[in-house]
């Protein structure tokens, strides 16, 4: 039996309510490897924040934060001094990440969303928003035309979407990393990525964390679906990275996402913009 969209929906969100506290343990204040590597560099570059105001992240900026977790890429914009509405979907990510407010109440308004639903996403309110950012999100959600038809009501003109994503080339849930010998002269070990599904969009259970209590759902998509539903709702691309650990990265697993896949990109970071 094909599984609906609802109950998709439902069972993601039940996964998250029972992750996240070994989630915001992981993450923390800092976040991990990946974050601090891989995607906080980009996003930050993309949303024109990379250092500091001066770069282009206006004082008065209002940013929305997609999927929020437990406020890490909130909490990183707030210290460039931007004004941020955040909104998760988990109201116990949303307890973690408003536990983790330090000195920002002034600067962070957290909320309780589906970023699925149309009339929860308007309730925020009508050509509001400078930018909208969302970290390593949009796989996790069950529907995201829902959002991708609503983020231009609730941007200001030429208003701008970051996103960072798994690499739905060589990060999908089919991916098995592999480790080989080959003789070329001298001995070798070789890493590389094999994949076995790729254009037909469909999801999967695993974990992102190995000492997670639930699975949760990973929704795979290739990606001229995320690119096609940006046109189609009237932004153009116009900021892309694939990013990959550099090769002294640290290897937390011996086939885990390290230095040693350093030519292949686990994630990638896109910025639309609203024509």
């Amino acid at each position: 039996m094909t599984e609906n969209l609802d109950d998709l929906n439902k069972e993601t969100r039940e996964a998250w309510e029972l992750n996240a506290e070994v989630w915001d343990n992981r993450m923390g204040d800092e976040g991990n490897d990946f974050f601090n590597i891989l995607c906080w560099p980009a996003l930050a570059s993309l949303l024109d924040a990379s250092t500091t105001l001066s770069t282009g992240l206006k004082s008065d900026s209002h940013i929305l934060d997609i999927a929020c977790g437990n406020g890490l890429t909130t909490r990183k914009l707030a210290e460039l001094g931007a004004k941020i509405t955040a909104f998760d979907f988990s109201s116990k990510l949303i307890e973690k990440a408003k536990a983790r407010l330090a000195n920002y109440q002034s600067q962070i308004t957290f909320e309780i969303i589906d970023a699925t639903n149309e009339s929860q996403l308007l309730s925020l309110g009508e050509n509001k928003f400078d930018s909208a950012i969302s970290n390593m999100a949009l796989f996790d959600m069950a529907d995201i035309e829902t959002l991708f038809r609503v983020l231009p009501k609730l941007l200001k003109p030429k208003g701008t979407f970051v996103f960072s994503i798994t690499h739905p080339a060589f990060n999908n849930a089919s991916a098995m990393h592999v480790a080989e010998e080959m003789d070329d002269g001298e001995i070798k070990d070789t890493y590389s990525i094999k994949v076995s599904r790729y254009m037909t969009p469909t999801h999967q259970r695993g974990l992102a964390l190995r000492n997670q209590p639930k699975p949760q759902v990973y929704f795979d998509r290739p990606l001229q679906y995320y690119l096609n539903l940006g046109f189609k709702n009237g932004f153009i691309l116009d900021g892309f990275e694939e990013r990959a650990f550099p090769p002294d990265a640290p290897q937390m697993f011996p086939l885990g996402w390290g230095g040693k896949f350093s030519e292949l990109p686990p994630v990638l970071i896109a910025r639309m913009r609203l024509i």
